[in-house]
């Protein structure tokens, strides 16, 4: 069973006040609070067990990297990858979908070829793509989304040609909360396209629902540790075997060589290859931790809870005059974003964070997913492990008091 009390005893920072309330922390999509163990990890391999990896023949280092390589059995298990050389190690979501970019820049695009995304992705997953597209001369095409935040799938047939290379998209929207089918987009896109290559953003997905890479058959997935009650500055990328050869070094440096000369330089296979420089090691053992606490709970307990905590928030948002939600999939996240006529989000947000709560405020890195919806600015309350029922009142009883002090 789901035992909200005892999950919320495992987070200490739910235990303060902010402005003498105690906090409602509704921004977990945005970074995750950390459980009690995951801190004790970090603290006690800085404490008592940190020196580099794989650079050591004495005990600590030996230490050090069976606990960095077992991270990534744990990831390689947790996503259910065929290969542990799947697993790539890297500073979060947005490094790994850039290293995905300009790894395959040479190998894999010509100029007059495609990328595929949609228009509800985060900044990091149309940057890089841009960045690209401008050097090699790529044509950049978008999934266009409905009035209720769903893609437009019906598209794809006139979407997907043999120019098509790549299909990025998001699991998970960061605004919407709307879960996509990706399973069977990247079913409907590889019988358009055999050859096309589909990079999956988890970073959102992968805190709400099991993953399994092989069963999406994705060529990529990315996911950020700090969006899954993880540590920050660590990330993982999910890189089908098959792709390995075709992707060059992202970067170079240390530890990912078999052998330089003053000529030339024998890289070394992946995983390391992609992992040039001493990594986060701390950061990665924290992930595994994270992992390890979130796996023991109950799947289907947690998306219950959350379902009961969106559909609570949802009901009593939609009770204030004038809030117009921007995205109500059939299939949703625990993510409400919105608007209130005749208030501004960032008014809204500090007068929340003046009552204990703390949500997000802006456009989220989805700047055109905002044009899409013809909104600048927008509220966002997220829902995590941790909320509670009363935290849903708590938000629509602070958005009231905060609409009286602003008429």
């Amino acid at each position: 069973m789901f035992d909200i009390e005892k999950i919320r005893q495992d987070f200490p920072f739910l235990r303060q006040t902010i402005h003498g309330k105690p906090v409602v922390f509704l921004d977990t999509a945005a970074s995750a609070q950390k459980p009690q163990v995951v801190i004790d990890a970090v603290t006690e391999s800085y404490t008592n067990n940190y020196a580099n990896v794989h650079r050591g023949v004495y005990t600590l280092s030996d230490q050090a990297t069976e606990k960095y390589e077992g991270a990534r059995k744990t990831v390689q298990k947790f996503i259910h990858a065929t290969y542990f050389e799947e697993v790539i190690f890297t500073k979060g979501t947005t490094e790994a979908i850039n290293l995905v970019a300009f790894s395959l820049l040479d190998t894999l695009f010509q100029p007059g070829d495609e990328i595929l995304l949609t228009e509800m992705e985060h900044h990091a997953n149309i940057v890089p793509w841009q960045l690209i597209a401008k050097r090699k001369q790529l044509t950049i095409k978008y999934i266009p989304v409905t009035d209720e935040g769903e893609l437009m799938l019906d598209k794809l047939p006139s979407l997907v040609t043999k120019k098509t290379k790549m299909l990025a998209l998001t699991h998970c929207s960061n605004v919407l909360g709307t879960i996509n089918p990706v399973k069977a987009i990247i079913q409907t896109v590889k019988e358009l396209c055999p050859d096309i290559a589909v990079l999956v953003d988890g970073a959102q997905s992968v805190v709400h629902q099991r993953i399994d890479v092989v069963e999406l058959d994705c060529d990529f997935f990315v996911f950020s540790a700090h969006k899954l009650y993880g540590t920050t500055g660590t990330g993982v990328l999910y890189a089908k075997k098959k792709w390995h050869e075709m992707m060059m070094p992202y970067q170079g440096g240390g530890d990912m060589i078999k052998e330089v000369s003053l000529q030339e330089t024998i890289f070394a296979d992946a995983p390391y290859k992609f992992e040039a420089g001493t990594p986060d090691i701390i950061g990665v053992i924290g992930l595994a931790k994270a992992i390890e606490y979130i796996s023991a709970i109950d799947i289907l307990s947690l998306q219950n809870h959350e379902q009961q905590l969106l559909d609570k928030a949802t009901q009593m948002l939609k009770t204030i005059p004038g809030l117009k939600i921007l995205g109500e999939s059939k299939h949703k996240a625990s993510v409400i974003t919105f608007i209130i006529e005749g208030f501004h989000a960032n008014d809204l947000g500090m007068l929340l964070d003046l009552s204990g709560v703390c949500v997000r405020t802006g456009h989220h890195c989805a700047q055109p997913l905002m044009t899409r919806f013809g909104v600048k600015s927008t509220v966002r309350a997220s829902f995590g492990i941790y909320n509670t029922l009363s935290d849903a009142d708590k938000l629509v009883s602070a958005l009231n008091k905060a609409i009286k002090m602003l008429a």
